[in-house]
C-alpha cells in the first residue's frame, strides 16, 4: 500500500528494497540509494508528486515496496530527516545484528 501524508516543506522519498528489505532513498537520477544524503529533495508539491510517480513505477517494477514522502532539511549540503523515525531509518538498525543461534 502506498502511504501519503500532509507534509509541508522539503521532502524526500524512502522505501524498502524488495530484494532484501533494506531502507533506500530515491535519488535525482531515479535510482535507489541506502544513503539519505543521496536523496532527491522536493521543495514543492509538483516535484514531490513527480518523485512519488517515479517511486510508484519502481513498486510496479518490483524494485521497492511501500514508498512514501518524509520531511527533510538541507543544511550545509547535507540532507537531514526531520522526524526521529526517519533519522533511525537513515542511520540503520539501533540494535546489533547477531547470527541466529544454532539448534544443533
Amino acid at each position: 500500500m502506498i502511504k501519503s501524508k500532509n507534509l509541508s516543506g522539503a521532502q524526500a522519498v524512502t522505501a524498502n528494497r524488495l530484494a532484501n528489505g533494506a531502507v533506500v532513498f530515491l535519488t535525482e537520477d531515479s535510482r535507489w540509494s541506502p544513503r539519505v544524503n543521496d536523496s532527491a529533495v522536493a521543495n514543492d508539491a509538483g516535484t514531490a508528486a513527480a518523485l512519488m510517480a517515479i517511486a510508484n513505477k519502481a513498486v510496479a517494477d518490483q524494485i521497492v515496496v511501500a514508498p512514501y514522502l518524509f520531511e527533510v532539511s538541507v543544511e550545509e549540503g547535507q540532507v537531514r530527516p526531520l522526524s526521529a523515525r526517519e533519522t533511525i531509518r537513515a542511520k540503520g538498525p539501533t540494535v546489533e545484528e547477531r547470527e541466529p543461534a544454532s539448534l544443533g
